[in-house]
């Protein structure tokens, strides 16, 4: 079977039944991605397919040949890291760092729902720009759980590069 994952193509043979997320850490070797609940229900597993965020555990490898898979190792490098990653680093926004990728990537996939103006269950419209306010942010990183309780310096990462966004993209409109 073939793979993209990080935009570089990997070639796997695994049982039909395995997880993408086992495909990641047993058959790739990238092991970011971490196995929390095993049920869906921890977010440690996110990863992005097709630029949208799932929990990689409770989807199987073999769906996803020709998808573009990306994995927190896909989203930035020591020396060049990913804006949530750097905010997570300047806010703290982890402690132990397990749920530490599913949140980013999390995180990644959430920014761009909301550019996009998917609303969420705390939305106040469900037409037109999701404003990002902290509850709106809570709301739609739910999914993620961290034992650590760092919420309120993820809800700060995530505000900033939500925010700085939307004034770059502000700035780059003429007058």
């Amino acid at each position: 079977m073939q793979f993209t994952i990080n935009g570089t193509s990997y070639s796997a043979d695994p049982d039909i039944r395995t997880s993408l997320l086992d495909l990641l850490r047993e058959h790739v070797g990238l092991t970011g991605s971490k196995k929390g609940c095993d049920h869906g229900q921890c977010g440690a597993c996110t990863v992005l397919v097709n630029g949208r965020r799932i929990n990689s555990c409770l989807t199987l490898a073999v769906m996803h040949q020709g998808d573009e898979i990306t994995t927190i190792e896909g989203l930035g490098s020591a020396d060049d890291l990913h804006p949530l990653q750097s905010a997570f680093v300047r806010h703290d926004g982890f402690q132990c760092g397990y749920c530490t990728p599913g949140q980013i990537c999390s995180a990644v996939g959430m920014l761009d729902e909301a550019a996009k103006g998917w609303p969420s269950h705390v939305s106040d419209r469900l037409e037109g720009d999701a404003e990002l306010t902290d509850d709106e942010i809570r709301e739609r990183m739910s999914g993620n759980l961290c034992r650590c309780s760092a919420y309120p310096n993820i809800v700060d990462a995530i505000r900033e590069v939500a925010h700085g966004a939307a004034e770059a993209a502000d700035a780059k409109v003429p007058a």
